[in-house]
């Protein structure tokens, strides 16, 4: 009978040569029964080493860590996602933006008339507001750091606990219908929790590489979120494990 880790290691060299497997087709590789292999799947999830999807599980693929690495990556999907946020902003908005490329993507395909106050750590987006002359831009302070371009630590945490905001679109390292939304920085993660408590409404914005993942600091629970926007289509299977949860899925 073969052991555990050699499933593992059949299961991995499976996902490097074609990305995307099903339960049903390790099994019969495996000559196992497909509730071993979604167990197998599970813990080879848990550990970081795949995604799972409806029904089988595909290559992880990880964001570049720098932001300007970042910048690069996945950029229609980003498109994708900025132009389903539009719908959410609204004239006379407060809205708290947090950091990363996808929040980038959004700020600049806001329409240039909008009439907004945009609250802020993300040190990438302060050039393109020039161009929004209605928008009032507070930027928060903090300890910079420039992996993710961002401002974080005691002082941001206490600089957005001053606001009330309508809005938060927060950018995601993970997201996940058990763990909720995590994060690979634990200042980054602190500056997203107190931004969805002050916050009337918070939606997550998380292309397809980043669901069914979860990271190191946890952020928030599902149960949080009124809205999560993905690049998939809203009907789309893969996020079947979402609804049900008083969830807006766009």
């Amino acid at each position: 009978m073969m052991l555990k880790e050699e499933r593992f290691e059949i299961i991995l060299r499976e996902l490097e040569s074609r990305r995307k497997v099903k339960f049903e087709e390790l099994a019969v590789l495996l000559a196992v029964s497909e509730d071993t292999i979604r167990r197998d799947i599970d813990l080879l999830y848990r550990n970081g080493l795949l995604s799972k999807t409806r029904g089988g599980a595909m290559l992880r693929e990880k964001d570049p860590l720098t932001f300007q690495d970042r910048q690069s990556f996945l950029t229609k999907e980003k498109d994708v996602i900025a132009l389903k946020v539009q719908q959410f902003l609204k004239d006379g908005m407060t809205v708290f933006v947090d950091g990363g490329t996808t929040i980038w993507a959004v700020v600049n395909a806001m329409p240039l008339d909008i009439r907004i106050r945009m609250i802020t750590n993300n040190f990438s987006i302060v050039p393109l507001i020039e161009k929004f002359k209605n928008v009032e831009l507070i930027f928060l302070g903090g300890n910079y750091e420039s992996d993710l371009a961002v401002t974080s630590g005691i002082t941001t945490c206490a600089e957005v606990a001053k606001y009330n905001a309508d809005l938060f679109i927060m950018g995601t390292c993970a997201v996940d219908p058990a763990l909720g939304v995590s994060a690979i920085s634990a200042t980054d993660g602190e500056t997203k929790k107190m931004m969805v408590q002050c916050a009337r409404k918070t939606i997550a914005l998380a292309s397809r590489n980043k669901l069914y993942q979860g990271e190191l600091f946890r952020v928030c629970s599902i149960d949080s979120l009124n809205a999560l926007i993905t690049d998939l289509d809203s009907n789309d299977p893969e996020l079947n494990s979402f609804r049900n949860k008083d969830l807006q899925i766009v």
